[in-house]
């Protein structure tokens, strides 16, 4: 028996570098704020008192420079996508995309009829999580967040040569 076994008990906590990284990130998610139809007044609900999404972390930033995250809310039009694609390519790495809404996930109601709406915003950048919902509950949005805390929980970081 060794001189520190047992001397500590219950107080002492071993896990491995990943783990604690993947768990203080999925903890601390900055989306990016941007809305770009209906379903922004759901984001923004959410992030009010009633849901409140602070309880859980989640931040929205002002800038994709301080962001992890980006929240496509709403119709993406094929004009926004270059712009919305510039936002994402600033972010810093890890970075995460939710697409929120069925218009962000397939068009919507408008890509059938409409020459200028963007039929998935995976075809500009990968998607993480999607909330289907025209548009989606707060709940829903919640439930998306917790999905993506799941996801990054599940990474590895730390590369073995």
């Amino acid at each position: 028996m060794g001189i520190i076994e047992g001397r500590y008990g219950p107080n002492v906590i071993i896990t491995s570098v990943d783990k604690l990284f993947n768990w203080s990130r999925s903890r601390s998610l900055w989306p990016i704020t941007f809305g770009l139809a209906c379903c922004a007044i759901e984001m923004m609900a959410t992030s009010a008192s009633r849901f409140d999404l602070d309880r859980f972390g989640i931040f929205f930033r002002p800038t994709p420079r301080q962001s992890d995250c980006m929240l496509v809310s709403g119709t993406v039009t094929i004009k926004m996508a270059e712009r919305i694609r510039r936002l994402y390519e600033q972010m810093a790495e890890p970075r995460y995309v939710i697409s929120m809404g069925s218009c962000a996930n397939s068009g919507g109601p408008y890509w059938e009829y409409g020459y200028h709406v963007l039929k998935g915003v995976d075809l500009i950048f990968p998607v993480d999580v999607y909330i289907p919902g025209c548009p989606p509950r707060p709940e829903a949005l919640i439930d998306g967040f917790l999905k993506l805390r799941e996801k990054i929980e599940a990474e590895t970081i730390v590369r073995k040569a």
